[in-house]
């Protein structure tokens, strides 16, 4: 194996640990490790299209909105696709699945990640996507 598709293989893996950490930071409605995966100048779009800009932003709305979150089911976040833009610069696909006791509803978010100087994968510019089912005819 070559030394770039070693590193491919390697940044693959740090970015889908990247996910599931945000998978388990919902499930625990933990703002602080979530916060924990975000470049200090990220932007982050919410599910209802609110616009957070910087990480103080991000970490106000969090910090409000994660505890008192009012479902009670499970999410997953599974990573789609990834289209590295730069060997330090990726687009992350993932499929977001809540499931309630009644009923469940998906999302489709897109992070743009980002490689630090220590190689950690850091939530640069993301966009929380509901998916709307269609409704009766």
């Amino acid at each position: 194996m070559d030394k770039d598709t070693t590193r491919h293989a390697a940044d693959l893996e740090a970015i889908r640990h990247l996910v599931a950490t945000v998978e388990r930071s919902q499930q625990n409605k933990d703002p602080e490790e979530f916060l924990g995966l975000f470049h200090p100048d990220a932007i982050w779009t919410t599910a209802h299209g609110r616009v957070l800009i910087g990480f103080e932003e991000i970490a106000e709305f969090t910090r409000r909105v994660l505890p008192a979150a009012d479902w009670d089911g499970t999410v997953t976040y599974e990573v789609a696709h990834v289209l590295f833009v730069r060997d330090d610069v990726a687009a992350v696909k993932v499929r977001q699945c809540y499931q309630g006791a009644d009923e469940g509803s998906e999302g489709a978010p897109l992070y743009v990640v980002s490689r630090q100087d220590d190689g950690r994968w850091l939530l640069t510019a993301c966009q929380n996507t509901q998916v709307l089912r269609p409704g009766p005819a």
